[in-house]
């Protein structure tokens, strides 16, 4: 029979409490809210609740309440639009500051990078059209190209993924690794929805809006954790 080990430790043999232990859940969400994000998370889940909603038929096409749901997400939509100015510079700084060996990882990391910085680049004049600044006749090509350099973008993303995946050997990074390819697939086919203007079985409203929320919630995890 195995004796007891008592893991009593002096205090000077206590491990140093991180801080974070010690928040509650409202500094935990302060912390949340502030980081880069954050409020985009949110607002991403309310508007794919909302589609959810609708798509289902939940809520009477009938009723006042689903022209309201339908205003609330458009102005969601309007509102993380706004939130992306300027985020087209943040994928090429985590290029520049990437640390890769493999001329084949270089090359995936350019196009996964390239794709959503100038997907997110066009995303600023979708919203200034949308929002009537500047004239909204190029808009359709805007959103087409924009849904283009996304989906190239996600290609390459899981491609490099995978890749890290299978070089990788503890558990926790490759649930990590798993997530991120579950998350970039659910963009990749809602990509696909936007570049065929929703037509085809991939481009069903209730399972976009499911697989938006998936990606969603995925988003909360890492951003959450990382708090």
């Amino acid at each position: 029979m195995d004796s007891k080990v008592s893991t009593t430790l002096s205090p000077s043999q206590n491990p140093p409490k991180n801080h974070k232990d010690d928040r509650n859940l409202l500094d935990h969400l302060e912390a949340y809210l502030a980081k880069p994000g954050g409020v985009d998370n949110l607002l991403q889940i309310s508007g794919y609740v909302t589609k959810i909603i609708l798509a289902s038929s939940l809520v009477p096409q009938t009723l006042p309440l689903t022209w309201k749901l339908k205003s609330f997400e458009s102005s969601i939509g309007m509102s993380r639009k706004a939130l992306k100015i300027g985020k087209f510079i943040k994928p090429i700084n985590a290029f520049r500051n990437s640390r890769l060996e493999s001329k084949e990882d270089i090359i995936l990391s350019v196009i996964a990078s390239g794709g959503d910085s100038l997907h997110l680049f066009i995303e600023q004049f979708i919203w200034l059209a949308k929002s009537g600044l500047i004239d909204d006749k190029h808009l359709r090509n805007l959103q087409k190209m924009s849904a283009w350099a996304e989906l190239i973008g996600y290609i390459a993303s899981i491609s490099l993924t995978l890749r890290k995946w299978i070089a990788i050997s503890k558990e926790d990074e490759q649930r990590m690794k798993k997530l991120s390819i579950f998350q970039d697939f659910s963009g990749l086919l809602m990509s696909i929805a936007d570049i065929r203007d929703g037509k085809g079985r991939l481009s069903d409203p209730l399972f976009l809006a499911s697989a938006g929320l998936f990606s969603a919630l995925i988003t909360t995890h890492k951003i959450w954790t990382s708090c």
